[in-house]
């Protein structure tokens, strides 16, 4: 039982991290998205990774 809550707790931490990455990846001013050389369109993408390793 302990080992399901922890689980549990792991994957809404993971997607609470997903959501706040692609939050501020989406808000990033277009001139430091091309400084930074990203497409802010690809901001699901780069948080999925960043969370998830994928």
């Amino acid at each position: 039982m302990t080992d399901l809550i922890i689980r549990i707790r792991d994957i809404a931490d993971r997607r609470a991290r997903y959501a706040r990455t692609r939050r501020e990846l989406r808000a990033v001013p277009l001139d430091v998205a091309l400084d930074l050389d990203f497409d802010r369109a690809e901001a699901d993408r780069l948080a999925a990774r960043a969370v998830y390793g994928a």
